[in-house]
């Protein structure tokens, strides 16, 4: 297994996601789905690294996909303009590709995975609530409704098809990308509503949102590649591939 065959499996997945969500004003209007390829590799990482996939895990992970697309479609609303074209329909495409994957999941019977994904969506939905609420949190406490916002889901669904060695590098390694990402955006002055209740936890111990959240990500990522380097169930070259992952963050951080 080489970089093209995980690029070309990503790119397959997306392809499956987008044809069973396709529809031509949306697309007209609001563009594709909004698909995380960072999510979609650690989706796929059991079946590069050879478990059991058959068709009802790949049609379980398109449905993954749909989720997170529609849940991308709703968190893309800009809240001062949400009364335009565009702005309206971007919260029909995330009402569409939700009712798509009820669809989906409805036709499969797959009640286990109806469960563990509403189960996900909940919690998930939950965490993000928090940023409205009055209650401090600790910056401890923000991680984790991050890790859960961006890795819950496939939690959920490793969980559900026994891949669950699989969930604590796939949380720590989504983690660690979706801090960079916060990272880049404070300093572009566009910090997410999750990032700036961050940045006010950070404040109340005196210090600054760069410098923590900068040495987070340098323990992260050694934590993660001792992980890697130890478990005992990835094949040689997936584990090359995670280190590659985790060494385009490194230069992606420091660039």
């Amino acid at each position: 297994m080489n970089a093209t065959y995980i690029q070309n499996s990503i790119a397959q997945l997306k392809t499956e996601i987008f044809m069973d969500v396709r529809h031509r004003t949306l697309q007209k209007y609001t563009g594709m789905p909004v698909l995380d390829e960072n999510q979609l590799f650690y989706l796929l990482v059991p079946f590069l690294n050879g478990e059991e996939w058959q068709q009802e895990q790949q049609e379980a992970a398109i449905t993954v996909g749909i989720v997170y697309a529609a849940l991308a479609a709703h968190d893309h609303i800009k809240e001062l303009d949400a009364t335009s074209k565009e702005q309206q329909l971007t919260v029909l495409a995330g009402d569409f590709y939700s009712g798509r994957y009820y669809e989906i999941l409805a036709m499969s019977g797959n009640v286990a995975l109806i469960r563990n994904l509403s189960q996900g969506i909940v919690t998930r939905c939950e965490n993000q609530i928090k940023v409205y609420e009055t209650e401090q949190r600790t910056i401890e406490q923000w991680y984790a409704s991050m890790c859960n916002i961006e890795s819950g889901l496939i939690a959920q669904f490793f969980e559900l098809y026994s891949f669950s060695e699989y969930i604590p590098l796939m949380e720590k390694s989504l983690l660690i990308l979706r801090l960079e990402k916060e990272m880049a955006a404070y300093q572009r002055g566009q910090t997410s509503l999750i990032g700036k209740a961050l940045e006010e936890s950070v404040q109340r111990q005196g210090t600054t949102f760069n410098s923590v959240i900068k040495e987070k990500i340098v323990h992260l990522k050694i934590e993660l590649s001792k992980m890697v380097e130890s478990a005992s169930f990835l094949q040689s070259d997936v584990k090359r591939a995670l280190h590659a992952h985790v060494e385009a963050s490194i230069a992606s951080t420091n660039g």
